[in-house]
């Protein structure tokens, strides 16, 4: 392919589908978005990682050609744009790519330029697992019992973008028609925003949940809401998710209910259907047997922030609208050290993309500083969607002996005593050293 603004490296070949399945020459071709800020010291360190771990693993014989795509600064110096066209069609294409953090320019007509790429890409799932690593300083008695991995739907709810300023033409039309016609109650002084929740959104990001779970053997998937509040919204995601469990994966999961209702009546709890009727135990887990079947179940929002401090271990995926996942996917990650340890990616039906969680960090840039844990983790998560589970397993291990050898950057070290600073540089050095 000719491009504008990238050049396609040579002796590289295309991922692509087959059917509905991911089809991943030894010779792939990635694309990355450097990022701006702290995004080209810790893309250097996760490129370096990686390609060891690909080189080590495969004795040579797989290699990632990678190629620069162009968002953010560097985009706008190159091409006079923040987000280049072109970048949309090229991700598209090659179907993989990993990004650095981007800064969105102030009144540069993008609201974010992290979110314009999920939605002109159609990355409807925003993927991020939390998993502690021994060594790394944690708030929690028992980091290691969390191991979760949360699907956020990406496109809808209140982050959809539909919403009116408070004092203008368009928000008095708004209220005016919701109060005269629909007959709400809504101060004349207030902006408005909408929050769309639709099946065809809820039932794609619940259908990916289910399936990963399927895929990576986990025993659970939790339908996250606040639909005792928010019900023909955040309640019609529960049900529409239960729908696609019951409907699509009949012979692989089995729902908490009915769980329960393998339990003979003891102590006063009498199986049923109804719903509700176990709520005051939903903290619990019911004695039914499973089997190798997945338990769906589902959680008022406020409830799973507690669980996931009090009963972590009763969790494996989490599945939940776009506004619950944004508090609950950070508040999870600094149960296991923070943002910097937390991969991330954003996944659709033809196209994954792989991304730190974090921000760009401007006042470390060009500072060869600073931890590269979350986007050398997204890299491990890409490793995995590739199918090249050994190089991800490498990569993991040695990230993890790294840091239990207390050999790690700023932000790890001036919380660890006996430790040794590190630069990004040498850090990423240190992993490589450290693999089988």
């Amino acid at each position: 392919m000719n491009w504008t603004t990238a050049v396609e490296p040579a002796g590289g070949a295309r991922i692509d589908y087959e059917g509905a399945t991911l089809q991943v020459p030894d010779n792939p071709i990635i694309p990355f978005i450097e990022g701006d800020g702290i995004g080209p010291d810790i893309w250097k360190a996760t490129r370096r990682i990686i390609d060891a771990a690909v080189e080590k693993a495969y004795n040579g014989n797989r290699t990632i050609h990678w190629m620069e795509v162009y968002s953010g600064d560097k985009a706008n110096v190159k091409t006079g744009t923040y987000m280049p066209e072109e970048t949309f069609s090229i991700i598209e294409h090659y179907h993989v790519a990993i990004k650095g953090p981007l800064t969105t320019p102030v009144g540069g007509g993008f609201r974010s330029l992290n979110v314009t790429l999920r939605k002109v890409l159609d990355l409807y799932a925003c993927v991020r697992p939390c998993k502690w690593y021994r060594g790394v300083p944690s708030p929690m008695k028992r980091p290691d019992l969390l191991d979760v991995v949360i699907f956020r739907e990406n496109t809808e709810d209140v982050y959809s973008g539909v919403e009116w300023q408070q004092g203008t033409p368009e928000v008095q039309k708004v209220i005016e028609w919701l109060t005269k016609e629909m007959g709400a109650k809504i101060r004349p002084d207030s902006g408005i925003g909408i929050k769309p929740i639709s099946v065809t959104g809820t039932k794609r990001l619940v259908r990916m949940a289910i399936q990963y779970a399927i895929d990576q053997k986990k025993p659970s998937v939790t339908l996250v809401h606040k639909g005792n509040i928010m019900k023909f919204t955040e309640g019609a995601f529960k049900d529409w998710g239960y729908e696609v469990a019951l409907e699509e994966f009949r012979d692989k999961i089995i729902t908490e209910d009915e769980l329960w209702d393998m339990v003979k009546a003891e102590d006063g709890v009498t199986p049923t259907h109804k719903e509700g009727a176990f709520s005051n135990l939903r903290g619990g887990r019911p004695a039914g047997d499973p089997g190798d079947r997945i338990v769906i179940k589902d959680r008022i929002a406020d409830q799973m922030f507690q669980q996931l401090l009090l009963r972590p271990d009763e969790y494996s995926v989490l599945s939940m609208p776009n506004l619950n996942g944004d508090y609950m996917s950070d508040a999870a990650a600094a149960q296991i050290g923070g943002l910097g340890m937390a991969p991330g990616a954003n996944i659709g039906d033809r196209v994954a993309l792989f991304e730190a969680t974090h921000g760009t960090a401007p006042k470390y840039a060009n500072q060869d500083k600073v931890n590269p844990g979350s986007l050398l983790l997204s890299g491990v998560m890409m490793l995995r969607h590739l199918g090249w589970q050994e190089a991800a397993d490498m990569v993991e291990k040695s990230l993890g002996r790294t840091i239990e050898e207390k050999q790690v950057t700023y932000d790890l070290h001036r919380q660890l005593e006996g430790a040794t600073l590190l630069k990004t540089s040498e850090f990423a050095e240190a992993i490589v050293e450290n693999m089988a």
